[in-house]
């Protein structure tokens, strides 16, 4: 052969190789590649809400050979809470955990479980969850969203630095509202209503900023409730709960599989959930005792005006959320 023959030759092979060794390589990636997510939730680490979360994304690396590895950032540390839901939507990051009722001035639907009486106790809000799923549902997919899972806090109930005997004594007080409806409470309350995040509360009882608020027992123990305030009152009213969701266009790019694993354990994650926040209310007022937090139950009277409130409050959100709101509230009557 030629001298001059055998160099085209010789690049012919070596490119060859060469195509054939990135080609090898492309294939074997999917194989073994990792997808890396970040995952904010609202809530501080011992947090059983937060825990459900961090198990939530352990056993899907466990279910994936850790194909897909979520890192979990609590307390508000990547996005505050009214972000989380944009940060999702947007692609900012991929999955995220967030407070519904936060999101009511978007639409109504949102905030259904926060409405006093509208489903009272667990099993109530049980029930309401399972009527509701549909219209949160169809309103997320619009947005490029899909729900995963959805978990409870505890029931809700007044904080105060001073006793209260009935509801007119919040008339005048600096009341902690994190979101249109307890904005809307403390009007109806008599109260001032002062915007305060999760973050911020131990800071605004301390400054006098709020005096009162109406939220989770979790929360309390979050906070260290018994530092700022003097008194507990359980009512179970509204147990709003958290959402888990992902950018639906992140979540179509996965593998089938890891798609099926991740469905199958957002279920297990939310019977899981559930099941620690009826185990969460019975703890927390442990702990509160423990601590000093005096929990007193309502007196009638103040229950009997709360319900009178939450009568408004059910009315005035039926009327914003229209038809689906009118079908939500019948389907619990029955």
């Amino acid at each position: 052969m030629p001298r001059h023959a055998a160099v085209p030759y010789a690049s012919r092979v070596l490119r060859a190789f060469g195509i054939a060794t990135v080609a090898a390589a492309c294939v074997a990636v999917p194989a073994s590649a990792e997808t890396r997510w970040d995952m904010p939730t609202p809530y501080v680490d011992g947090n059983f809400r937060t825990q459900t979360v961090r198990w939530f994304a352990d056993e899907l690396r466990k279910a994936t050979g850790g194909r897909l590895e979520i890192t979990v950032y609590d307390n508000a540390s990547l996005f505050p809470m009214p972000e989380i839901k944009g940060a999702v939507q947007s692609g900012q990051v991929n999955i995220g955990e967030f407070l519904l009722t936060a999101y009511g001035h978007e639409d109504p639907i949102f905030e259904a479980d926060s409405i006093p009486f509208l489903a009272s106790g667990l099993d109530e809000a049980w029930r309401l969850y399972q009527v509701q799923k549909p219209y949160l549902d169809k309103r997320l997919q619009a947005q490029r969203l899909r729900l995963l899972y959805s978990v409870p806090g505890p029931g809700q109930g007044f904080y105060t630095r001073n006793p209260i005997a009935r509801l007119g004594d919040f008339r005048g007080v600096r009341f902690r509202a994190a979101n249109p409806t307890t904005q809307r409470l403390a009007q109806l309350l008599g109260a001032q209503p002062v915007s305060v995040q999760i973050v911020g509360v131990r800071q605004a009882f301390a400054s006098g900023e709020v005096t009162a608020m109406l939220a989770s027992s979790s929360l309390g123990v979050d906070t260290g409730a018994w530092d700022y305030a003097r008194y507990f009152y359980p009512t179970n009213a509204m147990h709003p709960r958290d959402a888990v969701i992902v950018n639906e266009r992140a979540y179509r790019r996965l593998p089938s599989d890891v798609q099926a694993a991740m469905l199958e354990i957002a279920q297990r994650a939310e019977a899981r959930g559930w099941a620690m926040a009826r185990q969460n209310a019975v703890d927390t007022k442990r702990v509160f005792v423990e601590h000093g937090l005096k929990v007193i139950e309502p007196s009638p009277e103040m229950m009997s005006e709360f319900r009178a409130v939450g009568r408004t409050m059910i009315a005035d959100w039926i009327k914003r959320a229209g038809a689906d709101g009118e079908a939500i509230a019948k389907a619990l009557e029955r």
